[in-house]
């Protein structure tokens, strides 16, 4: 294979990971114009110019337990793949998120001489910290997205660049509401609430109904208020729909396919599903209430001692490293709960101190985040090169 048209195989997870696949494709490009790409890809990787061998979508899946129903169908998959790379091996693998089935996949790669990265950190530095020296034994490299994650591989030796957020450099500093507001058609004064169940299925399914029942709280104590629902695709905004009409409030809500970034400038507060979301609603300068559920046995597990080492779970928490939005975990994900969060967003005095710390992060993240990660990955081709070649 000649060194200027190297075969890259990318897995990404999910639609945030489709999303940062086509931006690193471009850019990658950019510096190799005869590179390939190949693997797992959503839309996004496949108009980019990835040759899509399964979907993004079936990654999608989120929580220690929920995974298992699904886990013979993802071992022959990662199986499939072990096979089909060991039989003809790619110049480089790159493995987009899932880290539950990236870091298995690169492991056999890596052990196998392929050379291997993982792009976006999983969330070692909060749970399960032993992972990190699996991490070390898969990857040639870890693409850290947030500042303090490259910390924390520091001290454990393990190579790791922090090349900043895509969405940093996508979203603009500063959003104007009105604007917004106009795009979507919406009126441009009186209080809106963006609404973000999640992207997955499980996430929908799991938070959609309390996230109905919190627009028909509001909604009752504010019968004024504005709400949009910026959903994925159109199966996830059919079944937010239906929990929607369920807690009677489906003509509310305006439902939006995809503009997600549109829908929360157009808003006074967000709520939001934890996940990419909150750091898209932290640089769009949104004060939000974030939620999380996970499955029965997920949370029994994570309750052992040890296990969480963080104590927040929102990334504008997490990057702020202090509260500065609300966010409500299993039990208390109820409209009782998050109802009121939402209205004291709304009319929280300190709104300039949020959009200033907001601002601080997402100046700290414009790295220009693919041009980076594609730098670390012709660095890694030629490196692996240099010593193929003596």
């Amino acid at each position: 294979m000649r060194a200027e048209s190297p075969l890259i195989v990318l897995v990404a997870g999910e639609a945030s990971g489709d999303t940062l696949g086509q931006h690193l494709i471009h850019a990658i490009k950019e510096r190799l114009p005869g590179a390939r790409f190949a693997g797992v890809a959503g839309p996004k990787m496949i108009a980019a110019g990835c040759e899509a061998w399964e979907h993004s979508e079936s990654l999608a899946i989120m929580g220690l337990f929920e995974v298992l129903k699904h886990l013979p169908r993802l071992f022959r998959m990662r199986r499939s793949l072990v096979e089909r790379l060991l039989a003809d091996p790619p110049a480089l693998f790159i493995g987009i998120d899932a880290p539950e089935f990236n870091l298995g996949l690169a492991a056999r790669l890596h052990a196998a001489g392929i050379p291997t990265i993982q792009y976006v950190s999983p969330q070692v530095w909060a749970w399960r910290q032993g992972r990190v020296r699996k991490i070390a034994a898969a990857v040639d490299r870890v693409l850290c997205l947030l500042p303090f994650e490259k910390q924390f591989y520091d001290s454990y030796a393990v190579k790791a660049i922090f090349v900043g957020h895509p969405l940093a450099d996508e979203i603009p500093l500063e959003l104007d509401r009105h604007a917004a507001r106009s795009v979507l058609g919406m009126p441009g004064n009186g209080s809106c609430i963006a609404v973000l169940p999640g992207s997955r299925h499980g996430e929908v399914s799991r938070l959609g109904p309390d996230f109905a029942r919190t627009v028909a709280w509001v909604a009752h104590k504010r019968p004024d208020m504005q709400f949009v629902a910026p959903m994925v695709n159109a199966r996830m905004k059919a079944l937010f729909a239906g929990f929607l009409r369920e807690a009677g409030v489906e003509g509310k809500v305006r439902l939006l396919e995809g503009q997600a970034h549109t829908a929360m400038a157009a808003s006074d507060a967000v709520l939001l599903a934890s996940g990419t979301a909150t750091l898209e609603a932290t640089l769009v300068k949104r004060p939000m209430v974030v939620a999380y559920r996970l499955g029965f046995l997920t949370s029994l597990i994570l309750k052992v001692p040890g296990m969480v080492t963080s104590s927040f779970f929102a990334q504008p928490n997490l990057l702020a490293n202090r509260r500065v939005v609300p966010e409500f975990f299993n039990a208390e994900v109820t409209a009782e709960r998050l109802g009121p969060a939402l209205l004291e967003q709304i009319d929280r005095p300190d709104r300039a101190d949020v959009v200033a710390t907001f601002t601080g992060i997402h100046q700290s993240l414009r790295r220009d985040a693919s041009r980076r990660a594609a730098d670390a990955v012709v660095e890694l081709l030629e490196e692996t090169e240099r010593r193929r070649t003596g």
